[in-house]
């Protein structure tokens, strides 16, 4: 095998692995939405993460993490933060389509990198995601009316993101991958009592509990271990780009799996968002590589 050749294999490995999870994650979430007619958005927010809890506890050993009152409150907010992060995008799914849930909640991230810079080209990135926004809202007279408390809560799941960002950094600095699993399961524990009110014994049904495990790993397990693998045999910028296009598989999952079709505008919008994020992205200054974090959605 030529360097050349290496060079392209060591490349277009993690690339496709990294396009693995993403599907996989888009996929665990159109899976997911078949178990809301019966136990609701808040009941499937519960099972996954109780596994994912159960999963991740098996693999990662938190139990070896050393714990201190300095570390313990952001890792308990990096834990509300993914609860709510999961719950309330699993509350978006019941009234607009998944691709649009997707960008809506990307809006989150693209914000934290936003935030932290003040160069001049950031506002072109600024504008394309407000134009996309503005698409998506009836007042942009898009195509088929969206629901807007279900957009609503696409834009809390955002918040939730970009706070599950900044205290799973910190989180990842003290414990490492041990706090992503002790993050899960506070989202677990935080989840479950909502869960439990909504849906009640129907959560212990066996029929549902396979799908709830199915979910569980391919959004959460699956993924989560790939998109480690990649993240470690990529450039940062690279993964952040790649991950940017996230949206559109999330538009394509939900027309495959969950027949969602959308306008041409809505396209657009999630097209817009999405260049926003490679945009922001690109042009980003070198920074060193974050420890990865559990996947959204």
């Amino acid at each position: 095998m030529t360097s050349l050749s290496r060079r392209l294999a060591s490349t277009l490995l993690p690339v496709s692995v990294l396009l693995v999870a993403m599907a996989s994650i888009q996929s665990g979430a159109s899976l997911a939405k078949s178990l809301f007619p019966v136990i609701g958005p808040q009941g499937t927010t519960t099972l996954r993460l109780v596994f994912a809890a159960i999963i991740l506890t098996l693999v990662l050993r938190p139990w070896r993490a050393r714990l201190s009152k300095e570390s313990l409150k952001p890792l308990i907010l990096y834990g509300l933060a993914l609860g709510g992060m999961n719950l309330m995008f699993y509350m978006s799914l019941r009234t607009i389509p998944l691709g649009i849930a997707v960008a809506l909640e990307f809006t989150g991230p693209l914000a934290v990198a936003l935030f932290a810079s003040r160069r001049a080209i950031d506002f072109v990135w600024i504008g394309l995601a407000a134009l996309g926004l503005w698409l998506l809202l009836p007042l942009g007279k898009t195509e088929g009316h969206l629901d807007l408390t279900g957009m609503a809560y696409a834009l809390g799941a955002g918040v939730c993101w970009a706070l599950y960002i900044l205290y799973g950094a910190k989180a990842g600095s003290d414990h490492g991958m041990q706090g992503a699993a002790l993050g899960v399961l506070v989202a677990a524990i935080f989840t479950a009592p909502i869960g439990i009110a909504h849906a009640g014994v129907d959560l212990l049904r066996p029929e549902l509990l396979p799908i709830a495990l199915g979910v569980a790993l391919l959004s959460t397990a699956i993924p989560y271990s790939l998109e480690m693998v990649a993240l470690t045999r990529l450039p940062t910028q690279t993964f952040g780009t790649l991950m940017s296009i996230e949206p559109a598989f999330g538009a394509l999952s939900g027309l495959i799996f969950l027949g969602e079709h959308l306008s041409l505008l809505q396209w657009l919008a999630i097209f817009c968002i999405i260049l926003a994020s490679v945009g922001c992205t690109v042009t980003a200054p070198s920074r060193q590589p974050s420890q990865p974090l559990v996947p959204a959605d």
